[in-house]
This record gives structure tokens, sequence and C-alpha cells, in this order.
């Protein structure tokens, strides 16, 4: 009796640690990848223009990601799925990545984390307001600690001299983020609610894949494709591009909604406290910023509230496996935050 009983423990202890390194590595994946995406789309957007740019991006990574699921043995996706992946994409990329590629035109790419950095604030006010449950004391610690440090990162000495011309593009394009921020924030929530595959890589396929298409579309009707001469494009841009593709879209992107399907939405998040740390550390070594004192005691601020966030605010994300068929729809609802 007691060797029957050893068994399901090991079990379960090798399938949570299992669990537990994904999430890890995830978190990983989403704060260093993501981060570095600041600067990829400002190479890639140099050349080729915005919305065409994250048009071929998302849709080739979608497809891509589509293929492979079906390959698998993955089921063909419902009407539901669709309509929500229609939905998610147009959230998340037309009107989230599409208007920050746009923005990046005016907007220095330190400047441009530091706004989508308020995605978090966005989905704990949404979050609080849908739910009627307000964060714990210790996620709204980690929110501030973030909230303090980004304002501290905000400076003419760290976003460069074009941000201290207050020029009006540069508004336009600081509010621009700003509405992208809470865009992305809608489509992270809207996902945990809406019908979904039950294979991750097909919810993030078919999500890159409407959110491409509808970019593409835009792209056409702004003129942007008939302007558009590929041989023109230089070599840094297509390669910027590549990096979009396969590290910020196909590993990042589905490590997000990872993230988001097994945590809960602020902890998912988190990397947008990160991913400003990350850009301005690029920035530095890349295209030679100025890493200040003030910088650095900001990063170290703002990692601080991520760990608050994370770490403390964790929870053990269930095991995915072996789980009954009607197991998935009972958690489908995002946890409180």
């Amino acid at each position: 009796m007691s060797g029957s009983t050893v068994q399901p423990s090991g079990r379960f202890s090798s399938g949570a640690s299992r669990i537990r390194l994904i999430t890890i590595v995830a978190f990983a994946a989403v704060y260093i990848l993501w981060g570095s995406t600041y600067l990829a789309i400002a190479f890639s957007i140099d050349t080729i223009p915005p919305f065409l740019m994250a048009g071929i991006r998302f849709t080739t990574a979608g497809a891509i990601l589509y293929v492979w699921s079906r390959a698998r043995g993955g089921p063909r996706p419902t009407l539901a799925h669709l309509r929500s992946s229609a939905i998610t994409g147009t959230l998340m990329f037309l009107t989230g990545n599409g208007m920050l590629g746009w923005a990046e035109q005016y907007v220095p790419t330190g400047l441009a984390a530091l706004l989508i950095a308020s995605v978090p604030l966005w989905i704990v006010l949404l979050s609080a307001i849908s739910s009627r449950q307000w964060p714990t004391r210790m996620v709204g610690a980690g929110i501030l600690m973030g909230l303090t440090g980004i304002i501290l990162l905000v400076g003419p000495e760290n976003l460069g001299s074009n941000a201290a011309g207050g020029d009006r593009m540069l508004l336009i394009g600081s509010a621009t983020l700003i509405f992208a921020a809470l865009s992305w924030s809608l489509g992270t929530l809207y996902s945990r609610r809406s019908p979904r595959p039950s294979s991750p890589v097909m919810a993030s396929g078919l999500d890159m894949l409407a959110g491409g298409l509808f970019l593409t579309i835009f792209a056409v009707l702004k003129g942007e494709w008939a302007q558009f001469n590929p041989a023109a494009a230089s070599l840094q841009s297509w390669l910027a591009l590549a990096y979009l593709i396969i590290f910020g879209s196909l590993i990042g992107y589905s490590a997000y909604m990872w993230l988001v399907k097994e945590t809960t939405p602020t902890q998912a998040s988190s990397s947008f406290y990160v991913n400003p740390v990350v850009a301005v550390i690029l920035g530095w070594l890349v295209a030679g910023e100025a890493l200040t004192p003030r910088t650095i005691v900001a990063a170290t601020i703002i990692v601080a509230g991520v760990f608050l966030i994370v770490n403390r605010g964790l929870r053990l994300p269930r095991p995915s496996f072996g789980r009954k068929k009607g197991a998935t729809q009972a958690t489908a609802s995002p946890p409180a935050p």
C-alpha cells in the first residue's frame, strides 16, 4: 500500500517541476526577447513602412504556427475560435503592435518602451472594474514600484535629443503608444475569456495570422504597399524583420500566451516593466546611448517591483497533464490579480 501512494506523488512532483521550469523559461523569453524588439522595430521600419512590416511579420509567423499545429495533428479551428482570434488579433496586433511601429517613426525606442510599460496598470484597472476585486497589497506595491522606476527613467538624457524637442509628432506618437498599451491590455483580458483552441500553438498562430492579415489590409488601404520597393529596403531592415518574426513573434508571443493561460494577467504582463530596462541597455550597447546612474537606480526599482508581482504573488500553475475534458473551461476566466 505504501508503494502505491508514493508513485502518484512522484509523478505529480515531476509534472509540477516541469510546469515551473517552462514558466521560468517563458518569463525569461518574454522579458529579454520583447525588450529587444523595440530596437529591432526601429531598424526594420527604417526602410520598410511600419504597418506593412508588421503585416509581413505577423502573417508569416502566424502561418508558420498554424501549419505546424495542423501538421502535428491539431484540429481545425471552429468558427468561435476564428471569431475570438479576429478580435484578439485586432486588439493586440492591428491597434497594439501596429501603432507601436508607427509611433517609433517619431518616438525614440526608450520612450516607446516606457509608455508601453503602462500595460500592467491598465490590466489591473480593467480587471478591477470587470471583477470588482482590487489587487492585493503585494501586487499593488509591485505596481507602484514599477511605475516609480518608469518615472525615474523618463528624462532627456535617457531618451535622446529628439525626446527633448517636444515637437507635435512626438506628442502624437506618445499618445498613440498609450492607446496601443490600452488596446494590448484589452486583448490580453479578452483572450482569457474567449473560446480558444486547446493547443497554445494553434491559438497563437490564429491570433497572429488574423492580426497580420488586418495589418496588411490596412497597409494596402494606407498606400504603403504601392509605395514600397523591396529592392530599396536595406539588409539591416530585412534582418531586423527576420529577428522580429522568429524571436519576437514565434518564440516571444507563444511564451506570453502560455503565461496568460497558466498564471494571472498581471503576472504575465509584468514583462512590460522589464522590457524598458532591456531596451535601455540595448540602446547603450548597440546605439551608444548613455547609461547613467539614474538609469541603473530606476532599473533596480523596476526589477524589485517585478519580483513582488511575480514571485510573492505567483501561484504555481496547475499541471496541464491529465486534465479532464471540462477542466479547461473551468479555468478559462482569469483569476483576480
